[in-house]
């Protein structure tokens, strides 16, 4: 089990939000999604979204990112209603997406997949795409060693190292990521997980969204469980660890 990095007795949250999710309900068809939840997401944290499958946590991830059917309530970053962007809008707010699955471009290099994650920057500034390409090069090491190989060729950890770098390379403010464990061997998950805490260093504020509640809980300052489209329960990680319902449907013991 990896230990807690967060020092929660010192912690002092921000009070200044984010990403506030107001009352939000999300609709397919017949199927209601998400039932008037409210998420606050403050400057600097990483905050977890914990649940079984089918909870409602991409749902989510995907009305932040502009790609759900809002049928009711609001999502504010940094005061901007997100209601009123599209996705591409959304992503140049300084918001990214690293999706479940990983959803790179197979056919590309991994160079040109991170070549698409800094687009806007593409044309005015090559200098600088290269400058963050090595970065994330020394994030990963493997990807640099990948560099020229087709990103399908990767295993399924590296893709994961490559989604993850790719939402980095837009140099995001606020970076959602789905299920970034998902279907990894026990030893990819630890260094993708220190990453991710290494990144919340830097200053990015993190919503991390897992079944794994023991990893994302380890890294988080807050989080949120949801069942059945609602919050079930809320809390700092520490209270969600020690919390008898948490423990026992969610982390074991």
């Amino acid at each position: 089990m990896m230990s807690n990095p967060v020092k929660q007795n010192t912690l002092t949250i921000a009070q200044q939000s984010v990403v506030s999710v107001k009352g939000l309900s999300v609709r397919y068809d017949k199927v209601q999604a998400l039932k008037g939840i409210d998420v606050e997401v403050g400057q600097g944290e990483v905050v977890s979204l914990i649940g079984a499958n089918g909870a409602g946590k991409t749902t989510l991830v995907m009305a932040v990112s502009g790609l759900a059917p809002i049928v009711e309530g609001q999502i504010l970053f940094e005061g901007h209603d997100l209601g009123t962007f599209k996705p591409h809008q959304i992503a140049g707010l300084g918001i990214a997406h690293v999706p479940q699955g990983k959803r790179i471009v197979p056919d590309l290099t991994v160079k040109g997949n991170l070549e698409l994650g800094a687009y806007r920057f593409q044309r005015r500034d090559r200098n600088k795409v290269l400058r963050l390409m090595e970065q994330e090069f020394e994030r990963f090491p493997i990807l640099g060693e990948r560099r020229n190989q087709i990103a399908s060729s990767l295993s399924g950890g590296e893709q994961q190292m490559l989604a993850i770098s790719r939402a980095i390379m837009m140099e995001p403010k606020f970076i959602m990521m789905d299920e970034p464990s998902i279907g990894l061997a026990p030893l990819v998950v630890e260094q993708i997980m220190k990453a991710i805490w290494h990144l919340h260093k830097t200053g990015i504020t993190i919503l991390l969204v897992e079944q794994a509640a023991t990893l994302a809980l380890a890294l988080s300052h807050r989080g949120y469980v949801l069942r059945n489209g609602e919050i079930f329960m809320q809390g700092t990680a520490r209270e969600l660890q020690n919390t008898p319902e948490i423990i026992k449907g969610y982390i074991g013991g």
